[in-house]
């Protein structure tokens, strides 16, 4: 690997930018409000034309438009995905705590870290809203002016000051050349958007539908739970077997999506800032490291405390090669992560669907309702944060695990003491074998003497009840001192493997890495467990069948009894309503029963009043 030199970084380190990217982020917020005010007028006055309400120009107040339907949104995913990827840089500068808009004392950064996440999201709330508008034609030209100037922008910044103080070389391409394809892509999308729609708009191509109720993976779902006959399995690949079976009647919702893009962009930006990190620390090492060279060559390495900073030297060269050459595995465990965190949320909510909720703790069959909608709102936040710190924790675990096979095998080769080394590996291997032994056999002469027969032939293993109780007493007698020896070795070995298991599993937010009945203080879990119950009561297919089947006859009963009403106004007269009809019953029978005009419940209206007075006083006479 190539690092730059210190001339470099003092060259690149002279480069100013005519762009300020934090005062663009400032100024973006003008254009953004403008196009969120014409999208908002542009849904009310839809909303007052839906209701012939045509008795103000503006209404009294402004539509409320949506980014993104965080619960309901299959189609068009990958496109949210992407405008969540070109947020991702901002979204570091908030998770570093460095973009920070005012300047306001230690208790109170919660508030600042929360202001600038608004601001952060407001600057980028155009490019969700233009993607989800029902305006297509204006939407599109909205937001591609808008994808336009951030991309020109970033550009810029980056053609001025290509190179950086510690990476080197085109160290600002590194940053944002993620940002750079992604508003690319969203130049595309909404150009795309804006050819479609206008050829709409000139009669060319028909008004697609509307975003339907049922989605087409539902309803195969609910078909393939009601067919009688299961389809012949087909034999499926390798890949399928081992690692990921596409499943046609299902599909990830928009924000696991766009959780997944920004989760991969974000940890790609926080391995180059580690290694920036890094790069400095190496070049404080290296300045430490000549400073023990020249004190051992100024002595004639006779000094007393020679070996001493020999082996510190030694430490450090190990320290850096380890660290650097632990990166790659801690990348592709954090990104296989990510993959599977896919996996497990199709295999969770597919259970919650079938009414399995075995696999979920007790305390989690009836979450609150309140929690799990926090926590849809939370998951995708703590998702990132949960796999940026997992990379750190995992790659600090990989560095240990490395300098010990280093120090237990490498450097002893290095320096002539293979024999030596072996001797011990062979002494500690043949000590724990010997422990575990020890242990099987204490199993094996437990079932060979101290159960009874099986009592049937088709049994697996012998009933647990005694046999031999004298010999078996003894038994338990004489190892009950060498036990409480092997309980040591059994609680270290305890306590490591749990270290182990929960500094590699701490990026699993869909896995608890507490102990059975403390899963509860596991905020991560608990945001999981809650989106994917929200998940199951919003999105379950056969819920979402059962509604569209209500809503469609209801809509066909309309429709029927519209038909039947323009029929009747055109055969036999006038039609009379329901409501009339209803009120001529009413006055019959009321009529011919004059006393229950007194036990009707009295109105406040005057007609209804007028009402019951005339059939008083046709009761009367």
């Amino acid at each position: 690997m190539l690092f730059p030199n210190a001339s470099t970084r003092q060259l690149n380190g002279t480069c100013t930018s005519s762009v300020d990217m934090e005062l663009f982020l400032h100024y973006s917020l003008i254009p953004s409000l403008f196009i969120i005010l014409v999208l908002s007028l542009l849904q009310r006055q839809e909303h007052c034309r839906q209701r012939d309400d045509t008795s103000h120009l503006l209404g009294n107040h402004f539509g409320m438009i949506i980014p993104l339907d965080f619960v309901g949104t299959f189609s068009n995913r990958w496109s949210y995905g992407v405008a969540f990827g070109a947020t991702a840089n901002k979204v570091m500068f908030l998770f570093s705590e460095g973009y920070q808009p005012l300047q306001v004392p230690q208790w109170a950064q919660a508030f600042v870290l929360l202001i600038g996440g608004i601001e952060v999201g407001l600057s980028h709330f155009p490019f969700f809203a233009c993607l989800s508008s029902e305006f297509r034609l204006v939407s599109s030209i909205l937001g591609f002016s808008y994808s336009l100037t951030w991309f020109a922008v970033t550009v810029l910044h980056i053609t001025q000051c290509p190179h950086g103080q510690f990476v080197g070389k085109y160290e600002t391409v590194m940053f944002y050349w993620p940002s750079l394809l992604c508003l690319a892509f969203l130049l595309g999308r909404f150009l795309l958007m804006f050819v479609k729609s206008l050829r709409v708009h000139l009669g060319w191509e028909l008004q697609t539908e509307e975003k339907p109720f049922l989605e087409a993976h539902q309803a195969e779902h609910v078909k393939q739970l009601l067919r009688k006959r299961p389809r012949q399995e087909r034999k499926n690949s390798w890949f399928q077997t081992k690692i990921y079976e596409w499943d046609p009647c299902f599909q990830f919702p928009s924000r696991m999506i766009g959780t997944t893009v920004l989760a991969f962009i974000c940890l790609y930006l926080f391995i180059v800032i580690e290694f920036c990190i890094f790069v400095c620390v190496r070049d404080e090492l290296d300045v430490f490291e000549g400073e023990l060279e020249n004190y051992v060559a100024s002595v004639n390495q006779t000094g007393t405390l020679t070996p001493v900073l020999l082996q510190v030297k030694e430490l450090i060269s190990v320290i850096k090669g380890v660290w650097v050459v632990t990166i790659l595995p801690a990348s592709l465990t954090c990104v296989s992560y990510l993959f599977h965190i896919l996996a497990c949320y199709r295999k969770h909510i597919k259970r919650l669907w079938a009414g399995d909720k075995h696999f979920l703790p007790l305390k989690f069959h009836n979450p609150s309702s309140s929690e799990s909608v926090v926590a849809i709102a939370r998951y995708s936040g703590w998702q990132i944060a949960y796999i940026l710190w997992g990379y750190l924790i995992i790659h600090v675990m990989q560095s240990l695990c490395g300098l010990v096979i280093m120090y237990s095998l490498v450097l002893p080769v290095i320096h002539n003491q293979a024999l030596k080394m072996l001797r011990g590996l062979g002494i500690g291997t043949l000590t724990i074998s010997i422990v575990l032994g020890l242990m099987i056999l204490q199993v094996w002469i437990a079932a060979k003497f101290f159960l009874q027969p099986k009592m049937g032939t088709a049994d697996k293993q012998k009933p647990l009840a005694l046999n031999n109780r004298r010999a078996f007493h003894n038994f338990n007698y004489f190892l009950f001192f060498y036990n409480v020896l092997l309980g040591l070795g059994a609680c270290l070995s305890r306590l490591l493997i749990s270290c182990i298991l929960g500094t590699w599993l701490i990026a699993r937010i869909d896995r608890t890495i507490l102990q059975s009945g403390y899963e509860g203080a596991d905020m991560g879990f608990s945001a999981w467990i809650g989106m994917l119950y929200v998940d199951h009561y919003h999105t379950n297919p056969v819920l979402v069948s059962f509604c569209h089947i209500l809503i469609t006859g209801h809509r066909e009963r309309r429709l029927q009894q519209a038909i039947k009403c323009w029929y009747l106004n055109q055969s036999a007269g006038p039609c009379i309503s329901a409501r009339s009809r209803t009120r001529w019953l009413l006055l019959q029978t009321l009529i011919n029963n004059p006393r229950l005009v007194m036990l009707r419940k009295s109105r406040p209206d005057r007609g209804s009043q007028e009402f019951t007075q005339i059939l008083l006083t046709s009761s009367e006479i």
